[in-house]
C-alpha cells in the first residue's frame, strides 16, 4: 500500500495485450483500458502501465454498526463493526439501493483519507470486533480491502466482506484469504436475471460460494433481495435454495430481504411480508435450518435450534432479546453445536449505528 494521502495500491491482476491496452483480471468483465481510462466499476482505472483502485487510502463514510446489519447473524452475535466502503460497482443493478455510491466517480473531494492503520487502529479504539467492507463491493477495492485487513488483523481484529460475489478466481483468492466472514448477495438464480437486472452473469457468483465453501475457513451467509414479480417465484426459490442446500450444505444462513423502491425502480412496489415467509417456508421446505427475514419486521429474526427446537439466539431487529449458547455455540438444552462463529457471552453493542470521524477517534489516543 502507498503513503496515507497516495491514490494508488501497488497490488494488481492484470494482463498486458498486444494493441497496448491493458486488461483489467479483478473482475469476470475484464475491463480493456488504454491511459487514463476507467473500469466499468469507475474505482479501477489505468495509470501508466498498472491498473490500480483509483480510490485506495480514501473512504466514503465510516459507521460503527451491529454486526447483524451486515446481515451475519452467526458470526460473533451482539458485537459491533466498523463499516467503510469506496464508489463504485461492478454489476450494473437496476434495483441498487446505494446508487449515490456505486456509481459515483472518484472525486477526491467527496472522500476522507483513511489509511489502513488508521482504520485498524480507529476499530481497535472503538472495541469493534471485526472491519467491514461494505456500502460498495470490496471486489472493485480489492487490493485496499487486503491492505486494511492485513493491518486489522495484526491488532486481532477481524474482517467482513459484503460482496455480490461478482469477481475472478484470482482476485477472489488473493481477497478471501483475509477475510474471517462473508455475506454473499446472491442477487437471483437464473442467467436471465443477472444479465437483465444486474448487467452480469448467475455462474461467477456460484463459482465464488463454492470456492468460499469448499476452500476457504470464511463464514459465509447469503441475502437473497426478493423483487416481487421479477425474482420471486417459487420455482426460483425452491432451485436456489436446494442449491443452497446441496452444494453449501443446510446450515448455510440465507436472509430474504425486502426490496424498497430505489435505483432505476422507484416505481416498482415493495416486498410484501407474505412474499417473503413464503420464501423462507420453501426454503425450510428445502431443507435449510436458518433462515431469515430482512428489511421487515417478523418472527422470522431468531436463531432456533435444528435438533431440538430450542431458541439459541433471540432477536428484535439488531437487538439480542435472548442467549441460550453454551460452550461457545452449542445449545443449552441439547448440546448440538450451531453453525458459526460464537463466543462464550454474546456482544452487547445493540442497535446502533453511529458515524465515525476518524481524525476525531484517533485523537482520543493521541
Amino acid at each position: 500500500m502507498t503513503g496515507a494521502g497516495e491514490e494508488e495500491s501497488s497490488f494488481s491482476i492484470q494482463r498486458s495485450l498486444p494493441d497496448g491496452r491493458i486488461e483489467c483480471e479483478v473482475c469476470p468483465r475484464c475491463c480493456k483500458l488504454r491511459e487514463a481510462q476507467e473500469g466499468y466499476c469507475r474505482s479501477r482505472g489505468r495509470r501508466g502501465d498498472r491498473i490500480v483502485t483509483l480510490a485506495a487510502g480514501r473512504t466514503s463514510g465510516l459507521a460503527v454498526d451491529p454486526i447483524e446489519k451486515k446481515p451475519l447473524f452467526h458470526f460473533l452475535p451482539g458485537t459491533s463493526v466498523l463499516s467503510f466502503g469506496t464508489v463504485g460497482c461492478n454489476l450494473g443493478c437496476r434495483f441498487c439501493q446505494n446508487e449515490g455510491i456505486t456509481r459515483s466517480r472518484i472525486r477526491p473531494e467527496r472522500l476522507r483519507e483513511a489509511p489502513p492503520e488508521r482504520i485498524a487502529r480507529a476499530a481497535s479504539v472503538l472495541g469493534c470486533r471485526s472491519v467491514a467492507f461494505t456500502y460498495n463491493d470490496p471486489v472493485v477495492f480489492f487490493d485496499y480491502a487486503i491492505d486494511v485487513a492485513v493491518a486489522c488483523h495484526a491488532r486481532g481484529v477481524q474482517t467482513v466482506a459484503v460482496t455480490a460475489g461478482y469477481v475472478s478466481a484470482g482476485a477472489r483468492a488473493a481477497l478471501f484469504r483475509h477475510i474471517d466472514a462473508a455475506n454473499v448477495d446472491l442477487k437471483g438464480f437464473t442467467e436471465e436475471f443477472y444479465r437483465r437486472m444486474a448487467g452480469g452473469h448467475l455462474q461467477p457468483v456460484l463459482d465464488t460460494l463454492l470456492y468460499l465453501r469448499q476452500e476457504t475457513r470464511v463464514w459465509l451467509e447469503i441475502t437473497n433481495l426478493l423483487i416481487p414479480g421479477v425474482n420471486d417465484s417459487a420455482v426460483e426459490i425452491d432451485a436456489m435454495t436446494r442449491w443452497i442446500g446441496e452444494h453449501l450444505g443446510p446450515d448455510t444462513p440465507i436472509h430474504f430481504s425486502a426490496f424498497h423502491p430505489a435505483g432505476q425502480m422507484r416505481s416498482h412496489p415493495s416486498t410484501p411480508l407474505a412474499v417473503l415467509v413464503r420464501a423462507a417456508e420453501i426454503a425450510i421446505e428445502s431443507g435449510l435450518t436458518h433462515v431469515y427475514i430482512g428489511n421487515a419486521r417478523s418472527e422470522w429474526e431468531s436463531t432456533w435450534c435444528s435438533s431440538c427446537g430450542e431458541l439459541l439466539v433471540g432477536r428484535d431487529g439488531y437487538r439480542l432479546a435472548g442467549w441460550n449458547l453454551k460452550d461457545a455455540g452449542r445449545c443449552s438444552a441439547c448440546g448440538t453445536r450451531c453453525a458459526g462463529r460464537f463466543e462464550a457471552q454474546p456482544g452487547t453493542w445493540g442497535a446502533r449505528s453511529l458515524p465515525v470521524d476518524l481524525d476525531d477517534v484517533l485523537a482520543r489516543r493521541a
